[in-house]
């Protein structure tokens, strides 16, 4: 009987080569992962290339121009700023006249009852001004004969 078990479960310590083959073949790649991996490759390498010459020119081209820019550098950093301070004052013409366009069209709307964003905030604010110039006159009517005395005292000339 302990023979038959010992058939029936097979012998725990000597790997059956049957299911090794299997599990070799369950993890091998498919063709599509073969091929993927290939193209991973030959990218990979292409732009390995690439970049060495890049970085190989960028060197030769920093050997070669370098004297050449060192002894123009005279000419080219007034040139360069200028440049700068044409390209600063059209940039910012550009976003002023943007800006301005903007507004524009902001206050036509507004102003035709059309009610872009914002008008209400600006009604507000324009509500509260009115508000409180309204109180300032009130104050200064009731306050203002008071002041106008002690004006008098401190200027007896004017």
């Amino acid at each position: 009987m302990a023979d038959r078990q010992q058939q029936q479960h097979g012998d725990s310590h000597a790997p059956d080569p049957s299911t090794l083959l299997h599990r070799v073949q369950a993890h091998a790649p498919t063709s599509t992962q073969i091929v993927g991996l290939l193209t991973l490759l030959l990218a990979g390498a292409a732009l390995l290339l690439l970049a060495g010459l890049t970085i190989t020119g960028a060197v030769v081209a920093l050997v070669f121009l370098g004297p050449l820019a060192l002894l123009t550098s005279p000419i080219w950093v007034p040139f360069a700023l200028a440049l700068f301070v044409v390209g600063f004052a059209a940039l910012s013409a550009a976003g002023f006249a943007v800006a301005a366009l903007a507004a524009a069209t902001w206050a036509y709307r507004y102003f035709t009852g059309r009610h872009p964003v914002g008008a209400d905030q600006v009604d507000r604010a324009r509500s509260r001004i009115a508000d409180t110039a309204s109180h300032v006159k009130d104050y200064a009517r009731e306050y203002g004969g008071y002041l106008n005395n002690r004006v008098k005292d401190a200027a007896p000339g004017a």
